[in-house]
């Protein structure tokens, strides 16, 4: 079981989904602002076409980091394509993996000691590729607290909305995917990575002022990011997914006027016109956290 408290997260506020094996998509990726880039193998990408995929697969990583996204990688789950595509994906040049249907924390750690394996040899930092999880079933998702803890690699789990619904029988729209989506944020927190995702699914994508809506609702609800189809959309979660300057404001007041108080001998205060105590200042230092690891990632991006 992994330990997550010495471990830092990254900012994935925005990961777009890219076909590895359609080059006009993936020479324009890097202009597109978001956070991260998923490097498709699954299903975007035909069985037959995914051998080229793979063997174009550290140029494409290459090629869809150069505006400073981190580049994941989705895998296949059958074991014969996952370790295709292991083989294939581990590299310095992208920093996580996306596993697909995964269904036990036995899963996750087979697949953790296969990239270890792939990393030692190829003379990384055994450690180095980190794991967004994808939970595609009913029977994962019963699973999730196990899962969500099963190696240090996990930094991330999201739910496969339509994949899960197909398994549901249940149509994958805000109300059928709000309980479960919900329950995946409490145990990602409870294993301290980053639930990603929002209340709905990716599919539609067409009406914008919809979907900010669907992010806002989601951000209020713990998520801290999520993966799209469209470029159209990365702007509204890279906003959406921030904290907002009169947050930040806000939150800088909270916890200076509480180490004051704490200095005089009291314990709560208001700030405001708000009664603050304990978890709210909390509450201010993770906003600033947040808002300090969004510029920390900036800088590095601007250099």
């Amino acid at each position: 079981m992994s330990d997550a408290k010495d471990r830092k997260l990254p900012v994935w506020r925005s990961a777009l989904y890219v076909p590895a094996n359609v080059p006009r998509f993936i020479d324009g990726a890097h202009k597109r602002g978001a956070d991260a880039i998923i490097v498709d193998l699954e299903d975007s990408v035909p069985i037959a076409e995914r051998p080229a995929a793979r063997r174009d697969l550290a140029a494409t990583a290459e090629n869809v980091s150069r505006g400073g996204a981190d580049v994941i990688v989705r895998i296949n789950r059958p074991w014969r394509q996952t370790m295709l595509d292991l083989e294939a994906a581990i590299g310095p040049g992208v920093a996580a993996l996306a596993v697909t249907k995964v269904d036990s924390a036995d899963h996750v750690r087979l697949v953790a000691e296969v990239v270890s394996e792939l990393e030692a040899e190829r003379r990384m930092v055994v450690g180095t590729t980190q794991f967004l999880l994808l939970i595609e079933t009913p029977g994962a998702w019963f699973q999730m607290p196990e899962i969500a803890k099963a190696d240090r690699r996990i930094v991330a789990l999201t739910l496969g909305g339509e994949d899960f619904a197909l398994a549901m029988g249940m149509l994958p729209n805000a109300d059928a995917l709000m309980m479960p989506k919900q329950q995946l944020a409490i145990a990602a927190r409870s294993a301290g990575i980053l639930p990603l995702g929002f209340i709905g699914t990716v599919a539609d994508y067409k009406d914008l002022d919809a979907f900010r809506a669907t992010v806002q609702r989601s951000r209020r609800l713990g998520f801290r990011g999520a993966s799209v189809i469209h470029p159209s959309q990365i702007a509204i979660l890279n906003e959406e997914f921030s904290p907002s300057a009169a947050e930040v404001a806000s939150a800088r007041r909270i916890v200076e006027a509480y180490r004051e108080a704490v200095a005089a001998g009291r314990g709560s205060i208001a700030v405001d016109g708000k009664m603050v105590d304990v978890p709210v200042v909390e509450r201010a230092n993770a906003t600033l956290a947040i808002h300090d690891a969004i510029g920390e990632r900036a800088k590095r991006v601007l250099r």
